[in-house]
């Protein structure tokens, strides 16, 4: 075949395309099993960082049974579904379903004597998701820690949800006014301090900080029928 021709180009570069495609899918295979692995123990750090335990990766596998006494899948009314496991849903696939079709996860853990609820968080932002994790106390109301991801926000704006200046924000605040489900809200300027349902926003990220808001109240008021019953 003439190397000059334009058949030769197209044909050394479909080869090309094949080859490395066939080899980014053998590195891809490869490393699927360590990439899955990291996943995990991320999720694991994350929960076990709203209840004040910061830990490696290497460790969190341990500490996580230690601290985490009940992975609970929890249905619309509060009940438990014994034949799903929590750590296995996945939040963005859930969100796609009914309500009452969904399963929403739960994680009791225990430090220092002391019972917290760890409630998954997942919602939009300004660019794509945004998710999260926040413990109550054993009160069902007082914020004891959040901890904030996101795939796509703003550097130096809407990305500053995983901050521990934001994040810290939350702790002590309330999501019951009495009786009453007020949740915590992302507020511009913040809120009085003798006001315990509403931390500062993010300067310049306030569709970030909207979605952090709708996302914390859609996701709390889903657990608010098994505290009722437990």
């Amino acid at each position: 075949m003439n190397r000059n021709s334009n058949a030769y180009t197209f044909l050394f570069a479909i080869i090309l395309v094949v080859v490395v495609a066939g080899l980014l899918a053998f590195v891809s295979e490869g490393t699927k099993e360590k990439r899955a692995m990291n996943v995990k123990l991320e999720k694991m750090q994350s929960i076990l960082s709203t209840i004040g335990v910061d830990v490696s990766r290497e460790e969190c596998g341990v500490l996580f049974k230690k601290y985490v006494k009940q992975e609970l899948a929890l249905k619309a009314d509060g009940s438990i579904d014994a034949n799903i496991k929590a750590f296995d849903i996945n939040l963005k696939h859930e969100l796609k379903k009914p309500v009452n079709e969904q399963r929403f996860p739960l994680y009791v853990t225990e430090k220092d004597g002391k019972k917290n609820y760890v409630i998954p968080l997942y919602g939009a932002g300004l660019w794509d998701s945004i998710w999260g994790y926040m413990s109550l106390a054993d009160d069902e109301n007082t914020v004891i820690g959040a901890s904030f991801d996101h795939k796509g926000e703003t550097p130096g704006l809407g990305a500053e949800i995983n901050q521990s200046w934001f994040e810290d924000q939350f702790k002590g605040e309330q999501i019951m006014e009495g009786s009453k489900f007020v949740s915590v809200k992302v507020v511009k300027g913040g809120t009085p301090e003798s006001n315990k349902h509403g931390v500062d926003a993010i300067s310049g990220g306030t569709i970030t900080s909207d979605g952090v808001t709708k996302m914390i109240e859609e996701r709390l008021k889903r657990y608010l029928a098994y505290f009722k019953n437990n």
